[in-house]
């Protein structure tokens, strides 16, 4: 019954997350809209592809999938600061609910609204001209990795966010994420890039999921045997990141 209870605690808060959805409309918008300006900006204002072999968007495309899902995470962990200065967590963790379902609740109301990110980002790469040849299996496994880099990358937000403590200073944390995100082989190939980069470029795990997304798709930039790099890198990620976020949680206001 404990485990029911726990799954129970943990609906209520991701219900409460997708309330809020429907008072900050502009907000979630903005989410899936900005990725989208991001992949036609590159795609045609900003074009490159240098090092690429056939048509860049088809090496573009699963960059920027990649490169989603990376990013955006300053709504949740603003929404994670603004209820540690409201007192709200405080509240709840004086209520009888299972520990952790605060943040997951608010980490599966993320991967909802990433996951639809992710179907508008890949509806909008066949309206430009990406095709995905890889085949019905692949495709779904190239999805699979990018939602598991997500959910990895969400616990690290949840985290610092769990550190910062102020919604003041998510934004300086946030910036962090730009060099990850462009120091990846999202945009160009590591073999364009100078000897020194490019090894810092591979070593980066974004880098390992673009590629192996890029094999499943069939597109230009993939290589074999990437996809236990995909894996092996979020889970690592998750397994350090995890539980420092609920036992960073579990020792709040003690």
């Amino acid at each position: 019954m404990s485990a029911a209870y726990a799954m129970s605690d943990c609906w209520t808060m991701t219900r409460r997350e997708l309330a809020h959805w429907a008072r900050q409309p502009v907000q979630v918008l903005v989410g899936l809209v900005f990725p989208v300006m991001m992949l036609l900006m590159f795609g045609y204002l900003v074009g490159g592809g240098r090092g690429v072999e056939g048509a860049y968007v088809d090496f573009l495309v699963p960059g920027m999938l990649t490169l989603t899902m990376v990013f955006g995470l300053e709504g949740t962990m603003t929404a994670v600061t603004r209820d540690l200065d409201k007192g709200v967590i405080d509240r709840f963790r004086a209520m009888p609910m299972a520990d952790g379902a605060v943040l997951v609740g608010r980490s599966a109301a993320d991967m909802l609204q990433s996951a639809v990110g992710l179907l508008l980002m890949i509806g909008v790469g066949y309206a430009i001209g990406w095709r995905a040849d890889g085949g019905l299996g692949p495709f779904l496994g190239a999805v699979g990795l990018l939602l598991l880099l997500r959910f990895a990358m969400l616990w690290i937000g949840i985290y610092l966010a769990l550190i910062a403590g102020r919604a003041e200073l998510v934004q300086a944390v946030q910036i962090l994420v730009w060099p990850i995100g462009f120091l990846s082989n999202a945009f160009a190939t590591p073999d364009a890039m100078p000897g020194w980069l490019g090894a810092v470029v591979e070593w980066n795990p974004m880098s390992a999921t673009a590629t192996a997304v890029r094999e499943l798709f069939g597109n230009p930039g993939g290589a074999p045997g990437w996809t236990l790099a995909a894996v092996l890198w979020p889970l690592a990620l998750l397994a350090v990141f995890f539980p420092l976020a609920v036992r960073r949680f579990g020792r709040l206001s003690r």
